[in-house]
């Protein structure tokens, strides 16, 4: 029986490399057993393993000596070379911290990361890991060993969430190389002052990578739904500000549709991807996210 991994997502389990990697390898297998999605295989150059053959499969991939010994027709698989690169690039400004459920952003994306991660392992790619605010730098630089998978987890945990966004444009520089094939993903609440996050996405896009931007945002933040005087603060400034909940709903709504529109619109033509995520929403749909993207670069 698969397991629920939502039952799994404690601040305990999240922040330890054991059960992160338990997350994740959940929420991964679960997805694949799912969708009858299996690790790429072709003819490349390492052999992972026989399966029968099947009419219209190439004869050129059968394997003989499977054949005399045990009389049956066997098509050898390997596993295709893709050297890809994928990146993760990760907002670590304050707001990141906004909590719902008991579940923060940064949980959420620890657990988005992690996921996408083992399974970009188990396709053979090479990860990578950098979290930026104006405060500091966290970097891991792709690798494919798999003790490189742990260490990443890591610095995933270790990751300090403070200030803002650094409005610095060379934010980005050493972050991509534009000579190679990467796989890029962005994850960021898109909270900024003046498009210092849109200005710092736009110029990763390369001719030869895909760049994919994952908006997170909690269900309260969407939909609004306070009632009564709250008080707001900037968890970035530490400005507070009283409000009418009614009042001011409609007048937030509006302006949150119009700016989820425009940066949609400013990266869609730039040729970046964009896709809304929740706090409460299944992980396994930024998997389908990851592996349509992938396909395009192999």
């Amino acid at each position: 029986m698969k397991q629920d991994y939502h039952q799994l997502l404690k601040p305990e389990l999240i922040k330890k490399v054991s059960g992160l990697a338990l997350i994740a390898r959940v929420i991964v297998d679960g997805y694949l057993s799912g969708h009858n999605h299996s690790r790429s295989v072709g003819p490349g150059m390492e052999f992972s393993q026989f399966r029968n053959y099947q009419p219209g499969d190439d004869l050129r991939l059968l394997d003989w000596k499977m054949l005399a010994r045990s009389g049956r027709y066997y098509i050898r698989q390997s596993e295709i070379k893709s050297n890809i690169a994928v990146k993760f690039i990760v907002d670590a400004s304050m707001s990141m911290l906004h909590k719902e459920e008991d579940l923060s952003k940064m949980d959420y994306v620890r657990v988005l990361v992690a996921s996408l991660a083992y399974l970009s392992q188990n396709q053979g790619d090479a990860v990578g890991l950098f979290a930026l605010n104006d405060h500091q730098l966290h970097s891991v630089y792709p690798k494919i060993q798999k003790k490189h998978y742990n260490r990443l987890l890591l610095e995933l945990i270790n990751i300090k969430n403070e200030g803002k966004w650094p409005e610095d444009p060379g934010a980005s520089k050493n972050l991509h190389d534009r000579n190679h094939k990467e796989l890029i993903f962005f994850i960021t609440d898109l909270y900024e002052h003046s498009e210092e996050l849109t200005s710092f996405v736009k110029r990763l896009k390369t001719p030869k990578n895909e760049v994919v931007v994952f908006h997170l945002m909690g269900k309260n933040e969407l939909e609004f739904d306070y009632k009564g005087t709250i008080t707001f603060e900037d968890l970035e400034t530490g400005v507070r500000r009283k409000i009418d909940a009614k009042t001011a709903k409609k007048q937030y709504l509006t302006a949150l549709e119009e700016m989820m529109s425009n940066t949609k619109n400013t990266l869609l033509a730039n040729d970046i991807g964009y896709h809304l995520f929740k706090l409460n929403e299944n992980i396994g749909e930024a998997l389908q996210v990851f592996l349509k993207k992938r396909n395009r670069l192999i």
